[in-house]
Formats: structure tokens, C-alpha cells, sequence
């Protein structure tokens, strides 16, 4: 029985899909983000479907559902994917967070750069400001406070940025 062209040529680009979503996810991971679930946002990227199944996305990663869960919940809580029902359908459907999925990426860091202001402020109240680790502390506090503020006019400076590079002019703004 000959081999089906169509069927070859769609596993062959299945494979190159798969070698960029390993690569991105290895990249992610040596940034933080667990391995599993940085495959699995790596393949929601760059696959072209708009949403999946945790079915679909155990078939085309070729992993076990079980991986999968534990995959989308991570991505879930981070804000990275968003969880939708589709009217008929009774499993979740997982699609990325925000057609801005970068930009919403800043705007999620907006409570731990809170808590590390915080923190770093309440550490130098301890310590005194007086000391090099003090002056370390108010500092770092000083850093985060600025991230945080300036996080609005970063985030349109992105959009500006984004839409004269690739030439989008109808993308809504956030």
C-alpha cells in the first residue's frame, strides 16, 4: 500500500510545528515558566486553530491528558490562556488570554510588582535606611514602584510600537 502524500506532507509540518513549540518552550522554561506548560503555550501560539480541546492539545503535543491538565491550570492562574464554552459543546475550550497576549502579560504583573514594592519597603522600615542593604531595599522599592506606574504608558508605547512594525492600524486599544 503506497504512502499518502497529503498524510506525509501534514506530519512533516507537524513535526516542524513541534520543533518550534519545544524550542520557544525551552526558552521559557529556562525563564521560569514549568516545562509542560510551556509546551502548551508554546503550541497555542503557534498552531493556527483560535481555541482547544484539552484533547486537542494532548493529540497534537502527543502527551497524556493528565500532563495536559495539570498544563492548562498553571496557564489558567498565570493568566496566560483563558478558559471559553462553545454553545453545544460540553469540554473547555482553551484559547490565549488576549489578542494582546503581551501586552495583557505586563498588565498581569501588575500585583507582584505591588508585593515586591511592598515588600522591599517593609524590609528597609526593619532595617533602617541607613545601611547599604537599607539603601538597597529603598531602592529596589523605588524600582518596582516606578515599573508599576509606568506600566500604562509602556504598555500603549507597545501598542504604537507593535502596530507601526507590522502595520496594524485596526486593532482595537485596551
Amino acid at each position: 500500500m503506497a504512502a499518502d502524500p497529503e498524510n506525509s506532507s501534514a506530519q512533516a509540518e507537524h513535526a516542524a510545528l513541534l520543533e518550534v513549540v519545544e524550542h520557544l518552550a525551552m526558552v521559557m522554561t529556562e525563564s521560569g515558566i514549568p516545562r509542560m506548560p510551556a509546551r502548551v503555550f508554546a503550541y497555542v501560539l503557534v498552531d493556527e486553530a483560535e481555541s482547544y480541546t484539552a484533547g486537542q492539545l494532548s493529540e497534537g503535543l502527543a502527551v497524556s491528558p493528565a500532563a495536559i491538565s495539570g498544563a492548562v491550570r498553571y496557564l489558567l492562574q498565570v493568566g496566560l490562556i483563558a478558559k471559553q464554552r462553545v454553545p453545544g459543546d460540553r469540554r473547555d475550550h482553551y484559547r490565549i488570554f488576549d489578542d494582546d497576549v503581551f501586552g495583557a502579560m505586563i498588565d498581569q504583573q501588575l500585583p507582584v510588582l505591588r508585593r515586591w514594592a511592598q515588600g522591599f519597603e517593609q524590609a528597609r522600615e526593619r532595617i533602617g535606611s541607613d545601611s547599604v542593604g537599607g539603601r538597597r531595599l529603598a531602592e529596589g522599592a523605588l524600582f518596582f514602584e516606578f515599573m508599576e506606574n509606568d506600566r500604562p504608558e509602556l504598555v500603549k508605547r507597545w501598542h504604537a510600537y507593535r502596530d507601526a512594525r507590522l502595520g496594524v492600524s485596526d486593532r482595537p486599544s485596551r
